[in-house]
């Protein structure tokens, strides 16, 4: 069965189809669900609050667009909801330097560096996400989280560089181990 009539199925609340909906995407917006969550337990809580809003609103869904944008945009705003009315830090100084992670894929985990975004105070982990991991523009972030671009610029050099610190402290590890 293709997507579209999937979709379809969904839309008239057919439960297999629901099923087989998530089938479909559940591992792919767990990952994101994982980018703007605190932890493993709460990624899942957002996944599953996630396709329950999808369920409830795939009525909405036109058909122009992708339906994974479409959907995926449901679960980040979902994720999103719990730092609604949450205080982000205001900046004093902007005039931080955008720092550029040089990151050696090959030899740190793809799950060491989920671990450690995932460690990131809430609102740089917020930004870095939406910023770096799902490609929004300063503009769209600020407005996503109600702030400021400059907050959001100033969040990310500070999450870049929490994360730089973080990695090349691996890296150290990692060189002392095998030398050893």
């Amino acid at each position: 069965m293709g997507l579209d009539q999937i979709i379809n199925d969904c839309k008239k609340s057919c439960s297999k189809a629901q099923e087989q909906l998530y089938q479909l995407f559940a591992k792919k917006f767990f990952g994101v669900c994982l980018k703007y969550s605190n932890n493993y337990a709460d990624a899942q809580d957002n996944l599953q609050d996630g396709f329950i809003i999808i369920f409830k609103k795939i009525e909405q869904f036109s058909g122009k667009g992708s339906f994974e944008g479409w959907a995926k945009r449901i679960i980040i705003n979902n994720a999103l909801q719990k730092y609604k009315g949450v205080r982000y830090m205001e900046v004093i100084n902007e005039n931080i330097p955008d720092e550029e992670i040089d990151v050696d894929d090959e030899n740190i985990p793809i799950e060491y560096l989920m671990q450690i975004i995932q460690e990131l105070p809430d609102q740089y982990r917020l930004v870095f996400s939406l910023y770096v991991l799902d490609g929004y523009s300063h503009k769209e972030v600020a407005e996503m989280l109600k702030i400021t671009t400059g907050t959001t610029k100033s969040n990310l050099a500070r999450a870049r560089l929490i994360l730089k610190e973080k990695i090349e402290a691996y890296t150290r590890i990692e060189i002392k181990s095998l030398a050893k």
